[in-house]
């Protein structure tokens, strides 16, 4: 049976303790292996992914609507903890009106290696040695940003994501909900050392192209007429772009032409561009 929280400060549910305390949560989340998924459609591209919940917490409207997921994990011994509205607003610090929140087991993410070799094989394109595309986030610290780049990187069909050590959580939990889950759905992982990995992509045969703004450097219309089959397209942090040893590492330089007094885009932005262009 649901396991019915009446005290916020009940131990029993704090994985979900000050959920808009951004310090709090990117000490505890990675330090305790979990993240948090909030609504039903993240929690099920989760648990698709084959991803393990911890717990459940939802008010009592949303039982019979998520009722397939309650069954199964009372099957599994997983606690759903039912909470009214204000208890759960006084724990988690917003009001939780999207379904459910779920605390996940995170998953041991690949490595380097690994994630280039399964891009390569082209996610859902055909034999080995195939057109391949990777993302690359450098440094990139706001969370909505990752979330939409991750989501446009699974809607235009980009083979994996890499993000650089100092790049944001794609599993904080304002990532997972901007990428409305598609952060499972993109294999991906920690890029390190870099810029100087740079030599493994470059070593599996990919040409990695830099997005800068810099006058010399190529149009992304350019890149797309070179037709590379293997790209890895970077993209720098935010306000600053490409640090400068990634853009003397790159193997091109790529530009978004601009015009009306714009000097550039929004990262989430450009990155929808540069693969919608190179799909």
């Amino acid at each position: 049976m649901p396991i019915t929280i009446t005290d916020p400060a009940d131990e029993r549910v704090a994985d979900y303790l000050r959920l808009t305390d951004m310090a709090l949560r990117t000490r505890l989340e990675p330090a305790n292996g979990l993240y948090l998924a909030e609504s039903e459609k993240v929690i099920r591209r989760a648990l698709t992914a084959g991803h393990r919940p911890r717990s459940y917490l939802m008010a009592p409207r949303w039982l019979d609507d998520l009722a397939d997921l309650v069954a199964e994990a009372q099957a599994q011994g997983v606690p759903v903890y039912v909470g009214e509205h204000d208890v759960i607003r006084a724990l988690t610090g917003f009001h939780l009106h999207r379904g459910a929140l779920a605390s996940m087991h995170r998953p041991v993410l690949p490595s380097v290696s690994e994630v280039i070799a399964q891009a390569s094989g082209g996610r859902g394109r055909g034999a080995p040695g195939g057109r391949a595309r990777i993302a690359v986030f450098e440094n990139l610290v706001d969370h909505t940003n990752v979330g939409a780049a991750f989501r446009s990187a699974a809607a235009l069909g980009v083979d994996a994501v890499l993000v650089t050590p100092q790049c944001a959580d794609p599993f904080y939990r304002r990532s997972i909900r901007v990428s409305m889950g598609t952060v499972f759905q993109v294999p991906w992982t920690r890029i390190d050392p870099w810029p100087g990995a740079i030599t493994l992509l470059q070593e599996n045969g990919y040409v990695v192209a830099g997005l800068t703004l810099a006058d010399d450097a190529m149009t992304l219309d350019e890149l797309v007429a070179h037709d590379h089959p293997r790209l890895a397209l970077v993209f720098g942090a935010e306000g600053d772009g490409l640090a400068p040893r990634t853009s003397a590492a790159v193997d091109v330089r790529v530009k978004i032409p601009m015009t009306g007094g714009v000097d550039s885009l929004n990262v989430a932005a450009s990155s929808a561009v540069a693969f919608y262009a190179t799909r």
